[in-house]
């Protein structure tokens, strides 16, 4: 069967995404084949188009989508007409329909729309794990997001405030600042303020206990100097550029940090963590505790237009693609 994807030939600019004719085979032992009706657009989605990310080519993009198991391989567990999303490889979730590997999908629960799976499956899961996972959190603990009024930012502010946990972010105008506030964020640092002096004083001199940067080179110095003694840095993306090696005495000299370049895979990477995790997500989510905020959609034909706007960090919450339009 015939349907349409997002292929790219050359590494390169948003000019790469072409949307072209692709056949769809019959899922074998294992598989499913997936109807899409909403796709996730992510900021890592860039690095595998510049090929920041290797990868051969040609190859499709993307990595998130919700939609329904319109057909079964044998020895899997899932029936025609169920509602499934999946975040990870393999790369090719830009398409209409694919078939996948039926050990990555996840059933949506009642409740929970395609639109709100496709941008919280990647993103939710991501906050999940920087809260839940990579660092003991307490009650009370202070921690620095940049870019809070992003995608991760926004549930990563919601699911924090559930657990107690103060946020300090970062935003680059007042009004993705107000959107920050709106989700949970407790104090919000403006465009080209002293960072590290707003971080000081808030904490009465201590710095947080954990900073998470996706931002990359234009603000790792900046999230390193806003640490307390024995803080985590997590460098969880490099959207400005990558960052500067860091020597071991550094951190030493800095107040004994903690250092840490994390992955969603490798937190997926058991079944039961994955499951408990996927759980604490979709549970908040249907009970109304952490909304989806789906600010821009898209044609999958409008690819380059979507990356554009990611690059230009002009987009405030998730980006999806609509399948309806």
């Amino acid at each position: 069967m015939t349907e349409q994807a997002i292929v790219i030939s050359a590494h390169g600019g948003p000019e790469e995404l072409r949307l072209e004719d692709v056949e769809v085979g019959d899922p074998a032992a294992g598989e499913v084949r997936v109807r899409h009706h909403a796709i996730g657009i992510n900021f890592a989605d860039t690095y595998f188009r510049t090929g920041l990310y290797p990868t051969s080519l040609p190859t499709g993009i993307g990595v998130e989508a919700a939609g329904v198991v319109e057909a079964v391989g044998s020895g899997v567990e899932f029936v025609v007409g169920d509602r499934v999303t999946y975040t990870g490889s393999p790369l090719g979730a830009y398409s209409t329909a694919r078939v996948m590997p039926a050990d990555s999908l996840v059933r949506i629960p009642d409740g929970v729309g395609f639109d709100a799976t496709a941008s919280l499956t990647m993103r939710g899961l991501t906050a999940g794990y920087l809260l839940r996972r990579i660092w003991p959190l307490q009650e009370g603990d202070t921690v620095l997001f940049h870019a809070a009024a992003g995608g991760v930012g926004l549930v990563f502010c919601q699911w924090a405030r559930l657990l107690g946990v103060r946020v300090i972010g970062t935003a680059s105008t007042e009004q993705k600042a107000d959107i920050a506030r709106q989700h949970g964020c407790s104090e919000v640092i403006i465009g080209e303020a002293d960072v590290v002096g707003r971080v000081r004083e808030l904490t009465e001199g201590r710095g947080v206990k954990v900073a998470y940067d996706g931002v990359g080179r234009d603000t790792f110095d900046t999230s390193i100097r806003c640490l307390a003694r024995r803080g985590l840095m997590v460098c969880l993306g490099t959207a400005s550029g990558p960052v500067r090696p860091v020597d071991t005495p550094e951190l030493v000299r800095r107040g004994s940090l903690f250092l840490t370049r994390p992955a969603l895979a490798d937190y997926l990477a058991d079944p039961i963590e994955r499951d408990q995790l996927v759980s604490e997500l979709f549970g908040h989510v249907a009970e109304g505790r952490i909304l989806a905020t789906v600010n821009h959609r898209y044609a999958l034909a409008d690819a380059p237009a979507a990356h554009r706007a990611l690059e230009s960090r002009s987009t405030t919450g998730s980006s999806i693609f609509d399948l309806t339009i």
